[in-house]
């Protein structure tokens, strides 16, 4: 199925111009309607010792309605030539981010995002996480690196692993694979488990044929170090976009973003397509 509604998250306090142009991109190839929104969390009042003063309080609000005018100033200029729906939503809010984005991507066929090595990950008033977006969302989350603004297409690698999320990512990346110019399937396993590797490849060859997709099988023995030597694989490739499943547990059971995965979050210079 191809994607028919995108939804644009722009982070505030950072520049989103990379997020703006694959997503204006990406909605000109498959003629979408594009939602824009951006949200955060008020300054927090505390209770016991610690005083907050009104004009900080206003200080904040104003801060917040400033960003967000910008940030849609931004989308709309990004958009202005969209041929399909454009729409925008912004909101302040006491709900943690992941999931309230993730509740207003019901609509939405793909969500675009970005990501800030050093912020994103932990200020949670203003900079979504996006690995707990990619948990919560039940959309295929595309995240575009900071100073990324292209997805070419021309060369795309496929994290393979035998598993449910995996089989979703590649399924929410048919779209995109069906217009890539070169596909890699990956599978990074044990030497005993290579045989079992290279026929799930040849399974994933044979089905994706069907929906007019070439693609490359490449079983490749573990060194211990599965995202290290698929990062290396994704450079040999001279990759432009890597897809991989999101495997994890939630915040409350020491959520932690799986190896391979969180390794592309957190050091990846190519856009990542993530499902769960």
């Amino acid at each position: 199925m191809p994607y028919k509604t995108i939804l644009v998250h722009l982070q505030l306090r950072q520049s989103n111009a990379g997020v703006l142009k694959i997503a204006a991109e990406l909605a000109e190839r498959f003629q979408a309607g594009v939602t824009g929104i951006a949200v955060c969390q008020p300054m927090q009042i505390v209770q016991g010792d610690v005083y907050i003063s009104g004009d900080l309080i206003e200080q904040d609000r104003e801060e917040i309605q400033r960003e967000i005018k910008d940030a849609e100033a931004a989308f709309r200029t990004a958009f202005e030539l969209c041929t399909g729906p454009v729409e925008w939503r912004s909101a302040v809010t006491m709900a943690a981010l992941p999931g309230y984005l993730a509740s207003e991507a019901r609509g939405a066929d793909l969500i675009v995002t970005g990501i800030e090595r050093d912020a994103s990950l932990f200020d949670g008033s203003r900079h979504v996480n996006v690995g707990d977006l990619a948990m919560q969302a039940g959309r295929p989350v595309l995240i575009v690196p900071a100073k990324t603004d292209r997805l070419n297409l021309e060369r795309v690698v496929v994290g393979w692993k035998d598993t449910r999320e995996a089989r979703r990512a590649i399924a929410d990346a048919v779209p995109l694979l069906m217009r890539a110019g070169h596909v890699a399937l990956v599978e990074i396993a044990d030497e005993s488990e290579l045989p079992a590797a290279r026929s799930h490849l040849a399974d994933l060859v044979a089905w994706l044929a069907r929906h007019g997709v070439v693609a490359e099988p490449l079983a490749s023995q573990s060194n211990g170090n599965d995202a290290g030597l698929l990062a290396t694989i994704a450079r040999d490739q001279k990759a432009d976009l890597i897809v991989a499943g999101a495997y994890g547990h939630s915040r409350l059971r020491e959520w932690a973003f799986g190896g391979v995965t969180r390794n592309f979050l957190l050091r990846a210079d190519e856009c990542l397509l993530v499902s769960h």
